[in-house]
């Protein structure tokens, strides 16, 4: 089962080989053409358009599914931007499969319960693929511009029709990394920047206060004054005559 597996994704990676039904969006392109062998002309109705309530249902047997992201082995989706993932299928039975529509949802990756976003589902008009055959389809998304920068899980079904009877298949269930577009700035650099400055600012404001604290400080301070103390005149006077005054007077003389 493995081998088949692997020569299944082979296959579809080598998509330009195979017999391929291609299907573009409108604003791309005014038809697209399917290359699939026994499958007539592939178009995509509106995309408003019902697609059996939107019901789910259970995967038929012999029919195998394989995606791959096109040069883009990390998964790698910009928000806001378009994202193409190829959709191969292969079907073993004895009647062709009517493709109806591809459609994908993302969810957080801890819980699948919580829905993310709906994503645009492509629906087709005239799409087979025939007995014992692979076909590809390309599926082109975008997920919202707002989409925090993060990893999500992508749940993408493929619905289809065998003998009249819908089923589907879920051809991914994993994880895909939503990154930011690439411009010159974006609302988390705004954000991040103007945080910088007013950490700075106060910063500066903090460093200001403080000096100005010590240099208050400093001005308070009591100021020693030293030098020779002038003795009071009124007090020589009463001493005159005594003998602390002669005994001062001596020293005076001894000294000279």
């Amino acid at each position: 089962m493995s081998i088949r597996v692997l020569f299944f994704v082979l296959l579809l990676l080598a998509t330009p080989f195979l017999q391929v039904a291609r299907c573009q969006s409108e604003s791309e392109a005014e038809a697209a053409d399917s290359t699939t062998e026994g499958s007539g002309d592939l178009e995509i109705v509106n995309e408003d358009a019902q697609m059996y309530g939107d019901g789910n249902f259970t995967p038929a047997s012999g029919v195998e599914t394989a995606c791959v992201f096109p040069k883009n082995s990390g998964k790698l989706v910009p928000a806001g931007e378009q994202t193409e993932l190829l959709v191969g299928m292969k079907y073993d039975g004895e009647t062709s499969v009517n493709v109806i529509a591809i459609k994908a949802t993302v969810h957080l990756p801890f819980d699948h319960h919580i829905l993310v976003q709906n994503l645009t589902a492509q629906v087709f008009n005239n799409a087979s693929v025939p007995p014992s055959a692979q076909a590809t389809f390309p599926y082109i998304f975008s997920v919202s511009k707002y989409l925090q920068p993060g990893t999500f899980d992508l749940v993408g079904t493929i619905v289809y029709e065998i003998d009249q009877q819908p089923y589907q298949s879920t051809f991914y269930n994993g994880t895909i990394e939503v990154i930011e577009t690439s411009g010159f700035l974006s609302i988390e650099t705004v954000f991040l920047v103007m945080l910088g400055i007013a950490l700075v600012v106060a910063l500066a404001l903090w460093i200001q206060g403080q000096v100005q604290h010590l240099s208050k400080k400093s001005k308070r301070a009591p100021k020693v004054e030293v030098g020779t103390r002038s003795t009071d005149a009124s007090l020589d006077e009463w001493l005159q005559g005594t003998a602390y005054t002669q005994q001062q007077s001596n020293k005076s003389k001894k000294k000279k």
